[in-house]
């Protein structure tokens, strides 16, 4: 890191202010790109202080010199940039977005879209549709934005068709239009991609960026499929969902509150599974070993409030989940020891559940041949006998 860099970071006012005013009148394309280089070294916080010393610096004389900065994308300081040129926009700027927007880089392209955000041109309309399903997400995600901005409802029926698709990533791209654009009328049809899709932790992610899960649940409408959500959202977290999504999902919140309610079934499950990985995203260091102080906190306070407020009792809560209607059935299995509501799912007629049921019942070390020999009667996928077979 160089010292203007350490400079712009640091605590001290008078030295980023400095480093600040001379990255921004100076157009100091080096240190920019030195700046956009540490993203992965540098804490959330301390990019989102380095944008608004940035910002502080810009003027309506120096402004321009962000144009020079498009060729180096981070999405920590795409929002200041395009915030500020559009604020002091005049026609040659407009025009420079514009002409990125359609020939530029993606970098380029991606701060354009963001632009366009704030300053909404309908002559971008139909290339904003076409970059809203790129494969760079930032470029993806500030189009399907700039749509919203544009107020199109074109592609939302565009995006929703998508969702009725049989291919999986069709689905995710739907599910990620959807929640950059702030579309809210539809979590329905949200929610249900999400159960059939096999990236169903993805999916629950977008619903959960798009809207509060905490308001989801005060919906009657939405009560069992946020629950189920946030099921897979815990199924994934740490593994392909950020630790530090806890903030953003706020579940200490969303666990207190369920703890403290009437149990039942469903909310049950979820209270287990919970308890469950966060004892395990703490008995292992690999989890949290990269993580920050706050991250590392809410992870030991949502364990302890878990902990100390949930017990075994909820287990016999649980007892309506294990059947092979339940969407919650597959989460349920891992929670529970009742070896004959276990067996009872041996001849169920989705495959996966007599699969997940052999394998729960080995793991409590109940799976008998006569298991193994009954479920095969119900098995008829290759795949799935072979899996048995080696149990």
């Amino acid at each position: 890191m160089n010292n203007l860099i350490k400079k712009l970071t640091s605590k001290n006012q008078a030295d980023y202010i400095e480093a600040a005013r001379h990255i921004i009148s100076n157009a100091d394309v080096d240190a920019f790109k030195e700046l956009v280089n540490q993203d992965d070294f540098l804490f959330d916080f301390v990019k989102n202080n380095v944008a608004k010393r940035l910002k502080q610096a810009c003027t309506k004389d120096n402004f321009k010199n962000l144009l020079k900065f498009l060729e180096f994308y981070s999405p920590y300081y795409d929002e200041f940039i395009s915030d500020v040129l559009s604020q002091f926009s005049d026609e040659e700027v407009h025009n420079v977005m514009k002409n990125k927007l359609f020939n530029g880089t993606q970098n380029e392209q991606s701060y354009s879209a963001k632009y366009f955000e704030f300053k909404p041109d309908t002559e971008t309309l139909d290339k904003l549709r076409e970059l809203s399903y790129s494969e760079f997400e930032p470029l993806a995600i500030n189009s399907a934005k700039a749509l919203s901005a544009i107020k199109d409802r074109e592609c939302i029926n565009s995006a929703l068709n998508k969702l009725k698709s049989n291919d999986d990533y069709e689905i995710l791209l739907g599910t990620k239009f959807l929640s950059a654009y702030g579309e809210k009328n539809n979590i329905s049809e949200m929610f249900n991609a999400m159960k059939k899709s096999s990236f169903s932790e993805y999916i629950a992610q977008e619903i959960g960026y798009l809207e509060d899960f905490s308001i989801l649940l005060n919906n009657p409408a939405y009560h069992n499929n946020t629950l189920l959500a946030i099921m897979h959202i815990l199924s994934g977290l740490g593994e392909i969902i950020p630790i530090s999504s806890i903030f953003t999902f706020n579940l200490y919140e969303i666990f207190e509150k369920l703890i403290f309610s009437e149990p039942n079934s469903k909310n049950a499950v979820l209270l287990l599974y919970a308890k469950n990985k966060f004892n395990q995203l703490t008995e292992n260091d690999e989890y949290l070993f990269d993580e920050d102080k706050n991250t590392k906190e809410e992870v030991n306070f949502i364990k302890t409030l878990l902990n100390d407020n949930t017990d075994d009792d909820l287990e016999k809560f649980i007892t309506p989940e294990l059947e092979e209607t339940s969407e919650f059935v597959e989460f349920a299995l891992d929670m529970t020891t009742d070896i004959n509501a276990i067996r009872k799912l041996l001849n169920s007629k989705n495959q996966t559940i007599i699969l997940k049921s052999l394998e729960v019942l080995k793991y409590l070390n109940k799976l008998s041949e006569e298991d193994k020999t009954y479920a095969l009667k119900h098995i008829t996928n290759d795949s799935i006998k072979s899996i048995v077979d080696a149990l």
